[in-house]
This record gives C-alpha cells, structure tokens and sequence, in this order.
C-alpha cells in the first residue's frame, strides 16, 4: 500500500492520512486524494470556522455550510476565514 497519495488540493504526491477522516465513501474518498498536510491545514480552518461564525454542528444547516468550505478549501476556491484574519 503506498504511503503518498497525489493531493487534490496541493497537486502532488505528498503523504498520505494515517485512516480515512470519515466513515463511509465520502472518507474513502477524501483517504484516496486528499494528503495529510491537505487534511491538516482544513482540521485548522474548520475550527476556526466552527468557532468565529458559532456553527452547532447538530443543526443540518451549519453542516452543509462546512461541507461546502472543505470542498472550496480542498479545490483551491475562494472559502471563507474568520474576520480579520490574513493568511501569511
């Protein structure tokens, strides 16, 4: 099983996540073209996110919303940040 998988987001072959980050094919998905650094910058944003803009993630609501700002954050889209917050 090779340890490197080619990141959608960073367009190269880089390491790979340990597991995939969901149950079910949406994790085997992101498992199979998504890297661990890829992964671990969206763990950063995502709580960010979750944080600034107050999500509860048991509404169905503020789910999609997330879903939508990984799916723009791992294709290189325009995403949402929290207010005030530059990237360097």
């Amino acid at each position: 099983m090779s340890e490197t998988v080619f990141c959608r987001k960073f367009k190269e072959d880089l390491p790979k996540m340990v597991r995939p980050p969901y149950p079910g094919p949406k994790g085997e998905e992101l498992f199979n073209s998504v890297s661990k650094k890829a992964w671990d910058e969206w763990v950063i944003l995502q709580t960010t996110l979750i944080n600034e803009k107050q999500l509860d993630l048991s509404k169905k609501d503020d789910r999609n919303y997330l879903n939508t700002q990984l799916e723009l954050f791992l294709d290189n889209k325009d995403h949402d940040t929290a207010l005030g917050f530059t990237e360097i």
